[in-house]
């Protein structure tokens, strides 16, 4: 029987990895590893249970690259050294026995930490106060602390940081990885013109500004394997401000997608509140500007909750792919649902995501088999 959405159930081809459908499952920051930053049993039975769903890719919640400056959250896992990869490694594994690709997004948190083990300060490409106040639902409070302007040392550091998680995340047996370049962290704050406040070639135009993005994606795309997946996450909004809008428009667009496109990016993850609204005061969605300005596969998030949605993002607005958020919290099975005909789940911010976001033991089987 014909479903109208059988768009999305199409198989894809992401850079040499098979995908089931159209549908995959978004970052989400859960603060629910170790203290030191290794997945958990916990965490393995949360992604499996997705693959069993039918997202056929999941991208793991932001993990912290470097035992310096990137980690975000107290309780974030990472990829910064072996006893990560280890962990992780027991959450690959479980997922592929499900069929399912696993991506890893690579988070440098830079002036928007919170909570990180390894050092008390904090760092930007300017030492900008973010704007706006800590997250409660990450387990912070109050406001952020100034960062200390990076140096171009650190900024180096910062780069081979993201070249060594990859490495790990190779090693860990992850398909790809996905470079956080979004909602206010490290990269996009140097997109971002009120926290670059840089003379050097990091500031000032936005091809200066776009560079560091660049960079870090060209250095992780030399050293980890062809079949290696590298994607990039983009957005405009941020978790600390989440009206912000790129001032050149679309000519800011074309220049930012076209980078990414040109450094080596395997595909782009646009992300909004609602990616299905214009990018700007009217004109084209964000996904329909990655879609013109790059060539590369577009992961379209925010909004799409909605299987008519999804679809429409799909046939008429840029996305090759969508990606699920907190419709994936409600309905852990949303492909599989649709497919058979069955309506979506409201998500309850106040039932999931309350009093924080840590995952509760309602969510994950009790059993990983």
């Amino acid at each position: 029987m014909e479903n109208e959405y059988d768009v999305l159930f199409d198989a894809f081809d992401l850079d040499g990895v098979h995908l089931d459908n159209r549908v995959g499952l978004a970052p989400m920051t859960r603060t629910s590893a170790t203290a030191d930053g290794r997945a958990t049993e916990q965490m393995k039975r949360y992604y499996v249970k997705f693959a069993r769903g039918g997202f056929s890719f999941l991208v793991t919640e932001g993990t912290y690259p470097d035992e310096a400056y990137s980690q975000g959250y107290d309780d974030q896992p990472g990829l910064a050294n072996e006893s990560h990869v280890e962990a992780w490694r027991e959450v690959t594994d479980a997922v592929h026995d499900e069929g399912a690709p696993i991506f890893a997004q690579l988070m440098h948190a830079g002036a928007l930490s919170q909570g990180n083990r390894y050092v008390e300060e904090s760092v930007g490409p300017s030492a900008v106060e973010p704007k706006g106040e800590q997250l409660e639902l990450y387990g912070g409070s109050g406001e952020f602390a100034a960062p200390k302007e990076m140096t171009k040392a650190e900024m180096d550091e910062a780069r081979e940081g993201f070249v060594e998680a990859a490495r790990r995340a190779d090693e860990a047996g992850f398909d790809g990885v996905e470079i956080h370049g979004a909602n206010g962290y490290l990269l996009d704050q140097f997109l971002t013109e009120y926290t670059n406040e840089r003379d050097d070639e990091y500031g000032g135009s936005v091809e200066n500004r776009v560079r560091y993005h660049t960079e870090v994606v060209e250095a992780v795309q030399d050293a980890v394997p062809e079949e290696f997946v590298v994607g990039v996450r983009i957005s405009q909004s941020k978790v600390n401000d989440p009206d912000y809008r790129w001032s050149g428009g679309e000519d800011d667009a074309e220049v930012v997608f076209g980078a990414l496109d040109e450094a080596g990016a395997d595909f782009l993850h646009v992300t909004e509140e609602d990616i299905t609204t214009p990018a700007f005061d009217s004109g084209p969605t964000l996904a329909e500007l990655a879609d013109e300005y790059a060539t590369v596969p577009v992961i379209a998030n925010g909004g799409l909750g909605d299987p008519e949605a999804a679809t429409r993002a799909v046939e008429s607005h840029g996305a090759d792919l969508v990606a699920q958020a907190t419709s994936a919290l409600a309905n852990p099975d949303w492909p599989n649902r649709v497919a058979e005909g069955r309506a979506p789940d409201e998500f309850d911010f106040g039932e999931i995501l309350q009093p924080d976001a840590t995952i509760g033991d309602a969510e994950v089987p009790a059993e990983s088999e």
